[in-house]
C-alpha cells in the first residue's frame, strides 16, 4: 500500500523519521517495520546525520502491532515485526522519540527503543498487552523495567495503568512534556540538533560507552572503560579545534 511509509526529513544533521500507516494509526505491520529498518539504516550510513528523531503520522504515534498479522504469527514473523524498533534500539546514533499521540503496545516498544522520549499534549502511553490477552514481546519487559523500575513496569504492564504526557514525565517515562505539538516538534529538533552538532564519532563512541557502563557494578570498572576512550579523544582534531575556538572566544571578550 502506497500510504504505508517512513518519511525521512533531514535538517541540521537531524533525520526525522515519520512512521505512517494512517489507516491503522501507524500500527507496526510487517511492511512498515521493514521500511523503518531501511530508514534507520540509511540514517546510520549518512555521514551528515548525527541524530534521529522518531515520530508518527498525526494524530497517533503508533497504535501497536497489526492485530490481524499477530493472530497468524509464529516466532519468525514476530521477530520481523520487532525488527523496526530493534533497528532503532541498536542504532549507534542518539535517538529521540517525539511521541505525538497514542503509543500502544508495540508503540511503547518503539518509544522505549529510543534514548530519550518527549511527549506532546495528546501523548498516551497504554501497554494494553494484558487486556488483549497477549504476552509482551520485543524485549518490552526489559525496556520497561530499565525505564520505570520494577513498580512502574508492573503498574503499566500488569495493572494496565495508562499515562498521559504529564504523568509520563512525572514517572520518568518521558524526559519532557510539551503543551503543543508545535512545541514538541521544535523541542525535539533543538535537542537532537545539539547531539548532531558534536563530532559524530565522539557521539557514537560515547553512546557505546554508556551501553557498556550501564552493565557494570563498580565505579572503578566504568573509569577503566572511559579512560581509554577519553585519552583517544584528547588527541583528536575535533578536540584541538574546539579548545582553540573556545580560547579565542574567551580572549575576545
Amino acid at each position: 500500500m502506497a500510504d504505508i511509509e517512513v518519511r525521512t526529513d533531514i535538517n541540521d544533521g537531524v533525520a526525522v523519521l515519520t512512521v505512517s500507516n494512517p489507516a491503522r494509526r501507524n500500527a507496526l505491520n510487517l511492511e512498515l517495520s521493514a521500511k523503518l529498518v531501511d530508514a534507520v539504516q540509511a540514517a546510520n550510513a549518512d555521514g551528515d546525520v548525527g541524530a534521529i528523531v522518531l515520530t508518527g503520522e498525526p494524530p497517533a504515534f503508533c497504535a501497536g502491532g497489526d492485530l490481524a498479522e499477530l493472530q497468524e504469527a509464529d516466532p519468525d514473523t514476530l521477530r520481523r515485526v520487532y525488527s523496526g524498533f530493534l533497528a532503532v534500539a541498536s542504532s549507534p546514533l542518539p535517538t529521540l522519540a517525539a511521541v505525538n499521540g497514542a503509543a500502544v503496545g508495540a508503540g511503547i516498544n518503539l518509544a522505549l527503543a529510543c534514548d530519550v522520549r518527549l511527549a506532546g499534549p495528546s501523548a498516551r502511553f497504554d501497554v494494553r498487552f494484558m487486556q488483549l490477552g497477549l504476552h509482551p514481546g520485543g524485549g518490552f519487559t526489559w525496556m520497561a523495567h530499565r525505564a520505570l523500575g520494577a513498580q512502574g513496569a508492573a503498574a503499566m504492564t500488569l495493572f494496565g495503568d495508562v499515562l498521559d504526557a504529564r504523568e509520563a514525565e512525572r514517572v520518568g517515562l518521558a524526559w519532557r512534556a510539551y503543551d503543543s505539538d508545535e512545541a514538541l516538534r521544535a523541542g525535539a529538533q533543538e535537542l537532537a540538533a545539539r547531539a548532531a552538532a558534536a563530532p559524530r564519532d565522539l557521539v557514537t563512541t560515547t553512546k557505546e560507552t554508556m551501553r557498556i557502563t550501564a552493565r557494570l557494578h563498580a565505579h572503578a570498572d566504568a573509569t577503566d572503560v572511559e579512560v581509554r576512550a577519553q585519552a583517544e579523544s584528547v588527541h583528536s582534531a575535533a578536540f584541538t579545534e574546539r579548545v582553540a575556538a573556545l580560547r579565542q572566544r574567551i580572549s575576545s571578550t
